[in-house]
Parts: structure tokens; sequence; C-alpha cells
């Protein structure tokens, strides 16, 4: 496993991290936790660092399963790992068929109930990476970071960050309190965000990869008969996973496919490479429940791409055909 340093801060982590939420939450029903625990285990000793969870990462009987799955499984190695787990959002009627539509809380008072259930949770006495999970039109950025400052100081935090932040957003909360990272969804079929990467670059903060694998898709284990739970796994409702995205996406899995011959590679490593190659502040955190998922991420920082073949990637995948990928859950009115 190779490290990176997230944007100017003094946070290093792996250069993949472990998004976590798929062993509890939207995709399928719970895995089973003493074969997650083992997992989570194995992925420390392979050099992962980045653990990634939410305090909304369960289900309608345990909705904070995610974050009690990483206290029981990581505590012992504590001082080896970096946990980053995220505030402000509940979902709207969870007991139906997802992605279920979410509610933003990032009132002072909603922050600082956050902040102790996921300590407890986590068994530790600090987060080191704590991010808003979404923006809360009805809070001022100014008044989270403020927030932000004081858990700081008060050592119950490391670090901060947004997810899907916009850079607006951005800017004036980093005025008030460094950010250390924006978690956005990025991939070879969401790059709406490539936008915000002057930004991020001129602040100093790092950019953690949610999703980068298109949720599964660009594995290219999947195909028109496969199929999902609506009750359990979101990628029943997400457009890249229906029956006829498959066509529109044939010449995308086709070409990450002759990439991967190319580089004697896997698809979901030159996935997962093409982005690591573009900044030294990038870090994706695909999710697994097995563990040849988990040596085949980390094994995608062996792979090189040149920014010849970066730009040529990019340019490819500019002028190809795709379907629509998942771009997130529907945001509610506050919950205030």
């Amino acid at each position: 496993m190779e490290y990176r340093t997230l944007g100017m801060s003094s946070l290093r982590v792996s250069a993949v991290g472990l998004g976590c939420m798929g062993m509890s939450h939207g995709y399928g029903l719970p895995a089973d936790k003493r074969e997650m625990s083992r997992l989570l285990e194995d992925a420390v000793d392979m050099g992962y660092t980045m653990f990634d969870t939410a305090e909304i990462y369960g289900t309608v009987n345990d909705p904070h399963a995610n974050e009690e799955l990483l206290g029981e499984a990581l505590y012992k190695y504590r001082d080896r790992v970096v946990l980053a787990t995220k505030f402000g959002l509940s979902f709207d009627h969870p007991e139906g068929d997802g992605p279920h539509p979410i509610i933003p809380d990032s009132s002072p008072e909603a922050i600082r109930h956050a902040v102790e259930g996921s300590l407890r949770r986590l068994r530790t006495d600090h987060i080191d990476l704590y991010y808003q999970h979404r923006i809360d039109p009805a809070v001022e950025p100014e008044v989270v970071a403020e927030v932000m400052r004081d858990l700081i100081t008060e050592g119950k935090i490391l670090h901060w960050g947004i997810s899907e932040a916009d850079e607006d957003y951005l800017r004036r909360a980093h005025v008030v309190c460094r950010v250390t990272a924006v978690q956005n969804r990025y991939s070879m079929m969401a790059r709406w965000h490539e936008a915000l990467f002057p930004v991020l670059e001129e602040l100093g903060v790092g950019f953690v990869a949610f999703s980068p694998l298109a949720n599964g898709l660009l594995t290219t284990n999947y195909d028109a008969t496969s199929k999902f739970d609506p009750r359990s796994d979101y990628r029943a409702a997400m457009p890249q996973f229906q029956k006829e995205s498959f066509n529109k996406n044939q010449e995308l899995l086709r070409y990450i496919l002759h990439l991967a011959d190319e580089h004697h590679a896997t698809p979901s490593q030159i996935s997962l490479a093409w982005m690591l190659c573009k900044k030294p502040w990038i870090v994706p955190i695909p999710g697994t429940r097995h563990l040849c998922r988990l040596k085949e991420n980390a094994g995608a920082t062996d792979v090189k791409l040149t920014n010849k073949e970066i730009e040529a990637i990019d340019s490819t995948l500019d002028s190809m055909t795709m379907s629509e990928v998942f771009g997130g859950s529907k945001i509610l009115s506050t919950a205030k």
C-alpha cells in the first residue's frame, strides 16, 4: 500500500481507503458481523489506514450498525487507523425501498449530539476526520465551521471535511476553520466535481472520492441479468444498473477492459488508478465485503498512468455515450 497526505493538512492516509457503508447498509442485507470484523482486521494488516463510515449507515432496527462494527473491530488498532465518520443527516421513511430521501440538520445542537454518539460507538476519544454529510441550506457554512473549530480545540475531532461541497460553501467554511478534505462522488461516469479541483489545489484541501467504481458497475462484474433487492439494495433503483443501461454502457465497459488488458490490471484497478494518478491528494474509498476485492483495490496503487495517458482517457470519456449514473438521494427540507 502507498500513502499520501490529504491536501496541505497533516493527515496521512492509505492511498486507497475503505468505504465501509456497504457492509451494513445500502448493498443488500447487512453482512455477517464476524466476517466483516475479520475483513476490517485484514485491511489493517494489508496497510489500509483510512476507514470511512457515518452515523446513519445501518438498518431500521440497528441504525448505527456500521459505526458500531468499526468500533468493535478496530479499537485495538486505534493508533494505526484513521477513522472518518459523518454527521448531519437522517433518513425519511427508512423502512421503505431505497435510496431513502435524506433530511439535513447541521444545527450546532445536532452536531454536538451527533459527535458524542459517534465517539461512543467508535470506542474512541477522538475522530480523525469528521465530515458534514450534506450541506444544510438552513445553516450557514460559517456556523458549521465554528462548531468544527470548537470540537478541534476540545480534542474531540482532529480534522473536518464536507461531503458534496460546492466552491462557495467550501470557501466560506474554510476561512473560519481549515477544511482538510472534501468527499464527493467521483468516477469515470461521474466527473462533474472535476471543476472543483483547481479550488482544492488553491486551498490545499484533499479530495476523497466515494463511489469511485460507480457503485460497482466499473468492476465489469454485472450485466443486464443482475438482480438487486429493492428493499435493501440501492442498486435496484440506480440508473446505471437498469437493463437498458448496459447497452448504453457497452462502449465504456469495453474501453475499461481494453485499458486493463493493456496495463496487466483489472478493470477496478484501472478505474482507481485513473484518479490516483491525476492528483497526489485524491484518495478513493471503494467499498467491499470480500477479501479478494480488498487486495485487488489496494493493488491499484501499482498501476502507474502517465499524464498523457490520463489526458487520452479523459478525452475518450468526454466523447463517449454512457447512461446516467446515480447522483445521490433526494434531499428534503431541513429537520428544524
